[in-house]
């Protein structure tokens, strides 16, 4: 049971509303009741609330205490729209991006091991997708120009690919390849040696695509359209398009664990978050929190968690499969 501040604990058993409409505490914090019945009791996480024992209260009784990962924020002031990076120290990588054709003061900001946000890179248009190569040079994309940047560990920037439409979601496979999503539908290729392939098409989203390799080879992609009833494709090494998982609702970034389960910020069944998908191709809510565009997960078995304008650390204890 993990969420974030606005997410919602679904919790059900028996005898919660004997007397009382039932109370949710999580630590010495009162989480909102949404809804409240005998067996099923749906709760708000406030803000300012962290990790601790849930406890669902009816009159003079109290349930078992239940372990509740809260996420606890860790920067504001932001404007992700895809995946956060995170380097092989744990520092995480987001952007400022704006509004299209907006010029903004600072387009990455990079948060440190102290959660210490600090300006990146200044100059670029926004600045969209993000993705470390094996060397642990960042890629940028920018949606604006086309254009894909190659930013050093200590921020000089230069470019590495032009041309690229409106350049939204990058990955990179096994043998070094870049991939970039041009959101108008065409995925490209980028060889090490940067020569571009077209790889894959696809139907255009209305925000962008968004990456993720599993450990079978296929690119796994998600790009919401205009459907309420989306899916996540995966395309295999030889650019063929399958659908993996249909019943999202607006599937944006992508992450998987070292076990093989897909994570996605999307919504199931009308509940926002973070949905994993087994190998089975059997989904759950494992986050719950409104907004959230993007995750990661760190060194440290963490997982980060981008909104429309804040980072969040959920201490899941889940490793995440190498980007590379």
């Amino acid at each position: 049971m993990a969420a974030i501040a606005g997410g919602e604990l679904l919790i059900q058993g028996k005898g919660f509303a004997k007397a009382d409409r039932p109370r949710v505490t999580i630590g010495d914090v009162v989480a909102p009741v949404v809804i409240g019945s005998d067996s099923l009791v749906i709760a708000r996480v406030p803000e300012g609330a962290a990790a601790g024992e849930l406890v669902v209260a009816s009159g003079n009784q109290s349930s078992e205490a239940w372990a509740c990962d809260i996420g606890v924020q860790i920067a504001d002031s932001l404007h992700p729209v895809a995946n956060p990076a995170v380097d092989t120290f744990g520092n995480i990588y987001t952007t400022f991006s704006g509004s299209r054709g907006q010029k903004v003061a600072v387009a990455v900001y990079k948060v440190d091991l102290n959660y210490n946000t600090k300006p990146f890179i200044n100059e670029m248009m926004n600045a969209t997708g993000l993705a470390f190569d094996r060397h642990g040079m960042l890629y940028i994309s920018s949606r604006h120009d086309g254009t894909v940047y190659q930013v050093t560990p200590n921020g000089n920037a230069s470019t590495f690919v032009e041309g690229m439409g409106v350049a939204t979601g990058l990955a990179f496979d096994d043998e070094g390849s870049l991939y970039v999503g041009d959101r108008q539908g065409t995925i490209f290729k980028i060889s090490p040696n940067r020569q571009i392939f077209v790889f894959a098409t696809l139907e255009p989203s209305i925000a962008a695509y968004h990456f993720a390799f599993g450990s079978d080879g296929y690119l796994y992609v998600a790009g919401p359209t205009t459907s309420s009833f989306d899916c996540v494709h995966r395309i295999s090494t030889t650019g063929e398009v399958e659908v993996f998982y249909r019943g999202l609702g607006r599937p944006q970034g992508l992450a998987f664990d070292d076990s093989g389960r897909l994570y996605v910020a999307a919504s199931l069944a009308g509940r926002k978050g973070i949905v994993r998908i087994d190998a089975n191709r059997q989904a759950e809510l494992f986050v719950s929190g409104p907004g959230i565009v993007g995750l990661a997960f760190t060194p440290s078995r963490a997982l980060v968690l981008a909104t429309t304008n804040a980072l969040y650390r959920a201490d899941v204890g889940i490793k995440g499969r190498p980007i590379i």
